[in-house]
C-alpha cells in the first residue's frame, strides 16, 4: 500500500503539469477558440493539424524514451544510454524538419491547406522542439524529478496561454481602441495562425528551460546500445502509430469521407473534436497517470508483489476515471458551456467517447506486460489489429453516420484492445486483476445517469439538480464503503 501512496503522490505532482495544463485549455482555450473563430471549419482546421502532427510526433521521437527507461534504469548505464538516444533523435529530427520546412507548399496541397503553407513550417518548428524536450523529460521521470518536470512543464502551459490571450484577446481590443502600435506584431483575420505561433513559441521555451539536461549530453555515441534500443522501440512505434489512428484516424478522414464541400467538411471535425474535448476531461488523470506509472513499474518490476499491486493500482485507476466519466455524464448541461453553442450539436457523442476514454486508461495499465517482459512485438500486433478495427470500421461508419460512427468506432477499438491485452497477459504475465469490482462501477455510474435522463422528463428542473448531487455524493459514499476503508 505504501508504494500505491507513493505513486500517487508522484501523479498528483505530474498532475500539476498534465491536469492544470489540460484544465486550463478546457476552462480557457476550448471556450476562447470556439468562440473566437470565425467559422466551426476555423477549429475543424486546429483540431486536423494536430491530429496529423500526433502521428508525426511518434515517427520523429520513435518511442525512444521507453527505450531510455528500459536501457537506462541501471544508474552505472544511464548516462550512456541517454547521450546514444539523444544523439540519435537530434540527427533523425534535423534531417525531417528540413525536409518539411522545404516541401512546406506540397505538404500543405496534401492536406488541403494549399492557402496556408505557414501551417506546416510552424509544425515543423513544434514538432522539432517537443521531439527534441522528450528524452530530458523521460530522465527527469526515471531520476524522480518531478518538482523540475512540472515547472517546466507549467512555464510551457504559461506562455501557451499567456500567447494565445495576447493575440486573440488583447490585440484585437487595443486595435479597436486607437493603439496603432499592435499592427507591428498582429495582423486581424489569422485566428488560427496564432494558435499555432503560440504553441510554437511555449515549445521553444520548454527548450531553452532544458538546456542543463542538454549540457548532459556526453560526446558518445555506441551503435550496439542504439540497435538494442531500436530493436526494444521498434514494436512499440507500431503501437504508438496503432493508437494515434484509433485516436486520430476518425477526426483525420472525417474531412475526407464525408460527402460535403473541404469547408462543410472540416465544420464536421470541428463540432466533433470540441465534443471530444469535453470527453477527453476524463484522460486529464490519465497523462499524469502515465507519466508517473511507467518508470515506477519498472522501477518495481523485481519486486515480491509487483503483480499484487499493479492489481491494485489498476482497481483504483478505474475507480478514479469512473468517479470523472459520472461527474461529467451528471452535470454536462454545465460542462457543455465549455465550447460554443455552435458545436452543441454534437453533445450526444460525449457519453460514448466517455467510456472509450476509460477503457483507453484501463488498456495502458493492462498493457504494461508487455513492456516489462520484453515483449513488445505482441502489443505491437495487438495494436495492429485495434488500427485496423478503426480504419476497416470508420471507413464503413463515418460515410453513413458521421461523426456518430466515428465516436461508436472508438469506443468498440478501445474495448477490443483492453481485453487482447489482458486476455494475452493472463498467460505471460498472471496479474490478478480485480475485473469484477473494476467492471462494477462503470456500470453503476452509467445507471445513475440513465435514471437522471428517465427523470429527466417527469420532474422539475430544481429537483433533476438536486438528484444529481445526491446520486454523485451517494457514488463517492459506495467507492468507501466497498474499497476505501480498506
Amino acid at each position: 500500500m505504501s508504494l500505491i501512496k507513493k505513486l500517487a503522490g508522484e501523479t498528483a505532482l505530474y498532475g500539476l503539469s498534465s491536469i492544470v495544463g489540460r484544465l486550463l485549455n478546457m476552462v480557457i482555450l476550448v471556450p476562447l477558440h470556439t468562440r473566437l473563430l470565425k467559422s466551426t471549419s476555423d477549429y475543424g482546421a486546429v483540431t486536423d493539424l494536430y491530429a496529423t502532427s500526433a502521428f508525426l510526433m511518434v515517427i520523429l521521437s520513435y518511442r525512444m524514451e521507453s527505450a531510455f527507461f528500459r536501457f537506462g534504469t541501471p544508474a552505472e548505464d544511464r548516462n550512456r544510454t541517454y547521450a546514444t538516444g539523444m544523439w540519435s533523435i537530434l540527427g533523425s529530427t534535423s534531417i525531417i524538419a528540413a525536409l518539411l520546412l522545404v516541401f512546406a507548399q506540397p505538404v500543405a496541397d496534401f492536406l488541403q491547406y494549399p492557402q496556408h503553407p505557414e501551417y506546416v513550417r510552424y509544425f515543423a518548428l513544434i514538432l522539432t522542439f517537443d521531439c527534441l524536450a522528450e528524452l530530458p523529460f523521460a530522465r527527469l521521470r526515471l531520476e524522480q524529478r518531478p518538482r523540475r518536470f512540472v515547472a517546466i512543464r507549467l512555464s510551457n502551459i504559461v506562455v501557451n496561454l499567456g500567447m494565445n490571450l495576447f493575440w486573440l484577446v488583447y490585440c484585437p481590443w487595443a486595435a479597436e481602441n486607437g493603439q496603432t502600435w499592435v499592427h507591428a506584431v498582429w495582423q486581424p483575420g489569422l485566428g488560427v495562425a496564432y494558435i499555432f505561433l503560440s504553441n510554437l513559441m511555449a515549445s521553444a521555451v520548454t527548450l531553452l528551460l532544458l538546456l542543463p539536461q542538454f549540457r548532459a549530453i556526453q560526446p558518445r555515441f555506441d551503435q550496439e546500445l542504439w540497435r538494442k534500443m531500436m530493436v526494444y522501440a521498434a514494436p512499440l512505434i507500431i503501437v504508438s502509430l496503432a493508437g494515434i489512428v484509433d485516436e486520430m484516424f476518425s477526426r483525420a478522414m472525417l474531412k475526407y469521407l464525408l460527402p460535403g464541400s473541404p469547408e462543410e467538411n472540416l465544420g464536421q471535425v470541428g463540432i466533433f473534436g470540441a465534443n471530444y474535448k469535453l470527453a477527453a476531461l476524463i484522460t486529464l488523470f490519465t497523462q499524469a497517470y502515465r507519466y508517473a506509472a511507467e518508470p515506477f513499474f519498472f522501477r518495481h518490476a523485481q519486486d515480491k508483489d509487483a503483480m499484487r499491486t499493479q492489481a491494485e493500482v489498476t482497481k483504483w485507476f478505474t475507480i478514479a476515471g469512473a468517479v470523472g466519466m459520472l461527474g461529467i455524464l451528471l452535470f454536462l448541461d454545465l460542462v457543455k458551456y465549455f465550447i460554443g453553442s455552435k458545436y452543441h450539436s454534437g453533445l450526444h457523442v460525449v457519453p460514448i467517447l466517455l467510456c472509450a476514454n476509460l477503457l483507453l486508461g484501463v488498456y495502458y495499465n493492462f498493457s504494461v506486460w508487455y513492456r516489462l517482459k520484453d515483449r513488445t512485438g505482441l502489443g505491437a500486433w495487438i495494436s495492429i489489429a485495434g488500427a485496423g478495427i478503426t480504419i476497416l470500421l470508420n471507413l464503413i461508419m463515418i460515410p453513413a453516420w458521421g461523426y456518430y460512427g466515428a465516436a461508436w468506432v472508438t469506443l468498440c477499438c478501445y474495448a477490443f484492445m483492453s481485453w487482447a491485452t489482458w486476455f494475452t497477459g493472463k498467460k505471460h504475465y498472471p496479474v490478478p486483476y480485480k475485473l469484477g469490482r473494476m467492471a462494477l462501477y462503470p456500470a453503476v455510474a452509467l445507471l445513475l445517469w440513465a435514471i437522471t435522463l428517465g427523470l429527466g422528463e417527469l420532474l422539475p428542473d430544481a429537483a433533476v439538480w438536486g438528484l444529481r448531487v445526491l446520486f454523485f455524493g451517494g457514488y463517492l459514499g459506495m467507492i468507501y464503503l466497498l474499497d476505501g476503508r480498506r
